[in-house]
């Protein structure tokens, strides 16, 4: 939202200025899908477990109506969503994902952080490709097809939809291969998070990915955002890149919460 808010997200909170819970979504005139959970998303801190449920439950804040999603670091939660499902019948599912961050947001953003005092003070770099064969460019809306086929929480028309968002409004970073066609590539969702990061198969185990995802980072960090991203806990490839790269994993987890109305 600091980034001058392209994705025209709004801010609630239960009181100001000493909150006790932030809720960020999007504008009620954009959720009009009701089985669109991509677009019905919710980013929820607290530092008041109760006052979350009590904040949370009312209409005007979520509405349980609706496919919906919300995410959070604070696993802490699921008690709060899973008391609400009962009372506001909804089926949930929860994934719990590793969260890393760039060693540089690390600093600025966790300075008290254990892990900050023996952090490399920049990511590494990756070893070199072959830049004859492979060129470093940015998606292209069209290629949305072609990232949803890959993205394990994708593979619908209305995930196409919100990659296409994406694409249009953050940047992205790819390497087109021989044909000029994406052969590598990872976007940026509406949190500022890289997202979607994903290699043709014919093309793994190259080191394309650490490059790219190498220079995602370094240009995200010029533009101020700050650098971070999940992998799932089985996904030991992304595990081994990001750390490789000296990305830190945080002590909190990258959490989501699906939810569908009985």
């Amino acid at each position: 939202m600091n980034q001058g808010n392209p994705f025209n997200l709004k801010a609630l909170v239960d009181k100001w200025p000493d909150f006790n819970t932030v809720v960020i979504r999007p504008q009620e005139q954009e959720m009009t899908d009701d089985f669109d959970h991509y677009t019905n998303t919710y980013q929820v801190y607290t530092k008041d477990l109760k006052n979350c449920q009590e904040s949370l439950s009312t209409s005007d804040v979520i509405n349980w109506k609706q496919h919906l999603q919300i995410q959070s670091s604070q696993s802490s939660l699921d008690e709060v969503i899973r008391n609400l499902a009962i009372t506001k019948f909804v089926k949930v599912k929860q994934t719990q994902c590793i969260l890393y961050m760039m060693p540089v947001s690390v600093r600025k953003l966790l300075p008290s952080l254990p892990e900050t005092k023996n952090l490399h003070l920049r990511s590494s770099s990756p070893k070199a490709i072959n830049q004859e064969m492979f060129k470093l460019s940015s998606l292209d809306p069209t290629h949305a097809a072609l990232v949803n086929k890959f993205w394990s929480f994708g593979g619908n028309e209305r995930s196409q939809r919100f990659i296409e968002r994406c694409i249009r409004t953050f940047p992205s970073v790819c390497l087109l291969g021989p044909e000029g066609t994406p052969v590598t590539w990872s976007l940026v969702d509406q949190t500022g998070e890289i997202r979607m990061g994903a290699t043709l198969p014919e093309y793994r185990g190259q080191g394309l990915i650490s490059h790219m995802l190498f220079v995602h980072t370094q240009a995200l960090d010029k533009l101020g955002f700050p650098v971070y991203n999940h992998t799932d806990k089985a996904n030991k490839i992304v595990q081994k890149i990001s750390h490789n790269l000296h990305n830190t994993p945080m002590p909190c987890d990258w959490n989501q919460w699906n939810c569908v109305p009985l």
